[in-house]
């Protein structure tokens, strides 16, 4: 790994900020405020190859890793338009397809995914299972050739905007009798396949729902890879989950300083601008610090990724996503308090991302579930759940 980013990452850097400061945060808190999703953003985007970079040529995608599609996804949150549809889509569906679907399933969602005429959400999350994946409900029985896939998911993105879902249900071992991980593709106009609307008080044009699967019926070749893979299957979508949720984190939490910086520099009260001041310049200059040791050990993540190293790589992208999470909730919190009362108006946009920073430490783990792998596995002591 290069602590200089190639100068084809750097052209693909200059390039992405660009095209999402053509739609920026009056683009997306506008589109969000009326209910609306960021089409056109996301249409162009899968257009420039921004979305499927990380995906196999062969299948319309850049040929290109994580890295650089963190890339992105940090330019995006930096210009305040972050999608989250783009840690779900190719980051975490793509690359479970790409590394374990079929053939015919590579050929049938790849493609689509790649260019951003095919979007993919994902369904884990359980009422009662949370980050236990082991508790997870959602079952799957033979019927004939067919699946019968049923169960409720909670607190899935995008939804609405989807073609289809992978969906993480449980199936029957025939050797143990215990069931284990089975995912599924599941397209949105599936008889059975209904989804509600979760109010949410985070301004996002993309939105959250509940699912259900009410015996869904699927045909044999709905399930991805080989049955006895499901777990590995699993875990190859995780580490570029994290690494994504940091990249946003690390963007959004780059916003909000430069939108700060920006105001102090100007506002002056009494002889000289008030982020002359080391109470504000202090405050929003550690930050600046935490935010790119976050954007390094993101970095760092997303390089042991490509290069195969998936023990290295989980260690570093629980990491990164900690140490974005926190960062970016700190920058926010800081901003709004370096522009005073004009933090809390809609015209510096600062206030709707209060929110939202939250969500860094959220999901898609939360930061005290990070904590607890890095205390089983980094330091060696013993589980606690």
């Amino acid at each position: 790994m290069s602590f200089i980013e190639s100068a084809e990452r750097q052209a693909l850097r200059k390039s992405v900020s660009a095209f999402a400061a053509n739609y920026g945060q009056d683009y997306y808190l506008e589109k969000a405020r009326a209910g609306q999703h960021t089409d056109e953003m996301w249409g162009e985007a899968g257009k420039l190859g921004f979305i499927g970079v990380n995906l196999p040529e062969e299948y319309g995608g850049g040929g290109a890793g994580m890295y650089e599609l963190s890339l992105v996804m940090e330019e995006m949150a930096a210009a305040g338009a972050a999608l989250l549809m783009m840690v779900v889509s190719p980051a975490i569906n793509g690359t479970i397809i790409a590394k374990f679907g079929t053939d015919e399933q590579k050929q049938r969602w790849l493609p689509g995914i790649a260019d951003g005429t095919l979007t993919m959400a994902f369904a884990i999350t359980e009422p009662d299972a949370g980050s236990n994946s082991h508790r997870i409900t959602t079952t799957a029985r033979r019927d004939g050739s067919d699946w019968i896939l049923s169960g409720q998911k909670v607190y899935i993105s995008g939804v609405d905007q989807a073609q289809a879902v992978l969906v993480v249900g449980r199936m029957e071992d025939h050797k143990t009798g215990n069931l284990k991980p089975a995912l599924f593709v599941v397209p949105t106009d599936t008889p059975g396949l209904t989804y509600t609307k979760i109010p949410m008080e985070i301004i996002s044009p993309e939105f959250q729902f509940q699912v259900f699967l009410d015996e869904v019926r699927l045909p044999a070749d709905a399930l991805v890879g080989a049955e006895d893979a499901a777990i590995a299957q699993l875990f190859a979508g995780l580490n570029p989950e994290r690494i994504m949720g940091a990249a946003s984190a690390v963007g959004m939490g780059r916003f909000a300083i430069n939108k700060a910086s920006e105001y102090v520099k100007t506002r002056q009260v009494w002889k000289t601008p008030i982020g002359a001041h080391q109470g504000i310049a202090h405050p929003l200059a550690a930050i600046h610090v935490e935010i790119e040791l976050a954007k390094l050990m993101m970095q760092k993540a997303a390089s042991l990724y490509d290069s195969g190293d998936d023990l290295g790589a989980a260690e570093a992208a629980n990491m990164a996503k900690y140490a974005a999470g926190e960062a970016s909730v700190r920058a926010v919190d800081q901003a709004v308090q370096s522009l005073g009362g004009n933090g809390l108006t809609q015209e510096y946009g600062i206030a709707s991302v209060l929110t939202a920073s939250r969500l860094a430490r959220i999901a898609p783990v939360s930061r005290e579930m990070i904590l607890n792998f890095v205390a089983q596995t980094s330091l060696g002591l013993p589980r606690s759940y």
